[in-house]
Order: structure tokens, then sequence, then C-alpha cells
């Protein structure tokens, strides 16, 4: 189950977000070493403070962190353009209010493990199905994001690999690239048929609706 957050209704998930937090400093601090702020175990930036829509998969029994990511509108402060311009080609910004950032893209290793018979994890393919629907929903037309080569083959046997965007360049210590993905009902199907999963992956609530606000 995907759990919508909008950024000013965090104070109402406080354990949840700190767990995610933690999980981000697991992911990009110590396992991808990039060069991020970690504060008592937990990493949080900038961009953490522009009202972001947060996406966190949660266990439909236990209510327990799974992955997260959080999405940006291009119009606004972005990690593409204002941390990582290098990845672009030069002059390049990509800047729409169809077109949103998709960061923090985080999971523990035990949630990466695919189930029998599949290419991809369940959660992986959770995150990339609760994004789309947003995105068809809301009118969103374009995802973009930045994401390490581990990353990318998985996001290809998740039948949502994204056109690259520039060449790709070492961050810390992994390859990284920039893609942009279309928001599209094939797409939407091809990744629910990568991770066996049926129906919509939204908790209903009001954070959807204010999505593209």
């Amino acid at each position: 189950m995907i759990l919508c957050i909008n950024g000013s209704d965090r104070d109402q998930h406080q354990d949840l977000m700190k767990a995610m937090y933690q999980q981000r400093a697991r992911v990009f601090s110590e396992r991808m070493k990039w060069d991020v702020v970690v504060r008592d175990g937990m990493e949080y930036d900038e961009f953490d403070e522009q009202n972001p829509l947060y996406l966190i998969s949660v266990d439909d029994r236990t209510g327990r962190l799974r992955g997260s990511l959080r999405l940006l509108p291009t119009t606004g402060p972005n990690m593409l353009r204002d941390v990582f311009p290098q990845l672009l080609p030069s002059d390049q910004i990509i800047e729409s209010p169809t077109v949103w950032e998709s960061s923090r893209f985080s999971m523990d290793v035990e949630a990466m493990a695919p189930l029998p018979g599949r290419r991809v994890s369940y959660v992986t393919c959770e995150l990339i199905a609760g994004i789309t629907e947003i995105s068809l929903k809301s009118g969103i037309s374009h995802i973009v994001s930045v994401f390490d080569a581990a990353m990318y083959r998985v996001l290809k046997a998740a039948g949502a690999g994204p056109d690259l965007i520039g060449s790709g360049r070492k961050i810390g210590v992994c390859m990284t690239y920039a893609g942009l993905f279309e928001m599209t009902d094939d797409f939407l199907n091809a990744v629910c048929a990568a991770g066996g999963i049926t129906g919509s992956v939204l908790q209903p609530q009001g954070a959807l609706q204010n999505a593209a606000a």
C-alpha cells in the first residue's frame, strides 16, 4: 500500500517520517556514498522544506515502512537542476508544470528482493505504480529522476526504462544518470505486470487531490 503524505502534513506521521529519513541515510550515505548530510541517523535536505509529496510504501499488515520517494514540481527548486546539473547537456533546463521530479527513491536491501518468478521487487513496482497513478490523475505528463546504474537496470526489468538525458557521471561510488519517464496507461500496466500488482496501490486520501496543486 502507498501512503501519500504532503510535506505540510508530515507532523501527523512523525514515526513513519522518522523511519523514512533513517532509511534514506542508510541508502544514500552508507550504501551509495553520496555526499549527503546525516544528523542523528537521519538524512534530510533543503528540498524536504519545499512541501514535497511523499509516497511511502507500508506493509498492509504491520504498517511498517518498506520504501519511499518524494515528488516535487520542476517549476521550483529540485535536485536535478540545483544539485546534479552536470548530468544534463550544457545549458539544458527541465522546467514545466506538467513535469515533476522524483527523488530519494529508497528501500532497504530486504525490500529489493524479487518475489519468486519475478525479475524485480514488489515494492519497487508499487512505488513506480504509485507515481504513475498520481501523475495520470493529476495531469503530470512526465517524471524526471536521477538514479544509479543498478537502479537503471531495475527500472528496465520493471518495464519502466526511462529516456536517458545527457551522460552518466560517477557520483559517490555509483555511475549516475538522469532520465525522463512518460506517464501513460501503458507504462502503468507494464509496471504492474512486472510486479504482479492488481488494482490501485494508493490509499485513498486527500493528499492525492493536492498532488498537482
